[in-house]
């Protein structure tokens, strides 16, 4: 298919301002359905846990129906959904672009799905001989959680946590549903704009790489020293 092909990168230098602003609504989405998924995420997987069963059942059924989706339809389903809502609560006048916020909500209430499995394996693999001696020294069972099970079930799983920030940061291309200019979404308009396609996804695909590669080399460093310690 390439033989005959003549690449041209001509396209990239002069588009690197625009590629840059798309790697940061990319890099912002990421950020916050981090913070919000593993907020959510945790609130998820001590209901979960919880001895009231409507309460299991309920956040059971949240994290089962988020797994479930491909994450393209949460994305479509909130940019159809959420202007509307936005408009009608907020005020917003019609035609306001929230892909935006669009994509943040829908990105956040779908990771803490995963997020929430996590966190979940994480307190379980604190011994409940912690949360017995936390009760034991007078504390409500908010207050063990939130002093001795919780920080030691995060250290357990930071590796995963980052992990997982990674494919979300790989996730963020599939925006391009609502038409939003992320870091794939500019490389793609530039390269449709100026007829080089293949050599502005390759681009694309490329910084991916490059960005996910050292992010998991990172995690692994870090999670070699976490043995240590």
């Amino acid at each position: 298919m390439f033989g005959s092909y003549e690449f041209d990168w001509s396209s990239i230098p002069g588009s690197l301002s625009f590629l840059g602003q798309g790697l940061m609504v990319s890099l912002e989405i990421t950020a916050l359905a981090i913070v919000a998924g593993i907020v959510w995420g945790t609130l998820l997987a001590m209901a979960r846990l919880s001895s009231i069963k409507p309460l299991a059942w309920a956040a059971a059924g949240y994290v089962n129906l988020f797994r479930a989706i491909p994450l393209v339809m949460v994305l479509l389903w909130f940019f159809l959904i959420v202007p509307k809502f936005l408009e009608s609560f907020l005020g917003l006048p019609p035609g306001s672009d929230v892909r935006l916020a669009s994509a943040m909500i829908g990105f956040a209430l779908f990771e803490s799905a995963y997020y929430a499995e996590i966190i979940r394996a994480g307190i379980q693999s604190v011994p409940r001989g912690q949360l017995a001696a936390a009760h034991a020294l007078g504390m409500s069972y908010p207050q063990a959680m939130l002093h001795v099970v919780l920080p030691q079930a995060f250290r357990n799983m930071v590796p995963l946590l980052l992990t997982q920030a990674i494919i979300l940061f790989q996730d963020t291309s599939l925006v391009y549903v609502s038409a939003l200019a992320d870091f794939f979404g500019a490389a793609y308009k530039v390269g449709d704009r100026d007829g080089r396609l293949v050599e502005l996804v390759l681009f694309a695909g490329a910084v991916y790489f490059v960005l996910c590669f050292a992010a998991s080399q990172a995690v692994r460093h870090f999670q070699r020293r976490l043995q240590r310690a």
